[in-house]
């Protein structure tokens, strides 16, 4: 039993860097590489110009990492994304969603919502 408590708690102490680094682009190098999907999500990420078009600001950075790699491998289909995306290095991707995670959005955790 000891040396299953001893085990788990080195493999939690390996991976808590992992849980711990959050955003790791650049917010001031991603909001310059935003300026192309300002046309559709808006300055911010805020203000899309098309009620289809997801809000970006305030997403989880790690969340939009995955779309935009998923979109560009094509796991996720949209061609419009699927063209800009393909464009994006991994930094691209980071700064891209650093800096939309860290804009003012209004997100719900709807895991809260009071049923009635």
């Amino acid at each position: 039993m000891t040396l299953r408590l001893l085990a788990a708690s080195a493999l939690l102490a390996l991976a808590a860097p992992a849980f711990a680094a959050g955003p790791v682009g650049n917010i001031a190098a991603g909001q310059e590489k935003s300026k192309t999907c300002a046309s559709c999500h808006g300055a911010t990420g805020n203000e899309s110009l098309d009620d289809t078009y997801p809000k970006l600001a305030g997403q989880h950075p790690e969340y939009l990492v995955r779309a935009l790699q998923e979109y560009k491998s094509g796991k996720r289909k949209n061609a419009i994304m699927a063209g800009f995306a393909a464009a994006l290095s991994d930094e691209d991707i980071n700064d891209l969603s650093a800096f939309y995670g860290s804009q003012a959005g209004d997100l719900h955790d709807l895991s809260k919502i009071d049923e009635r």
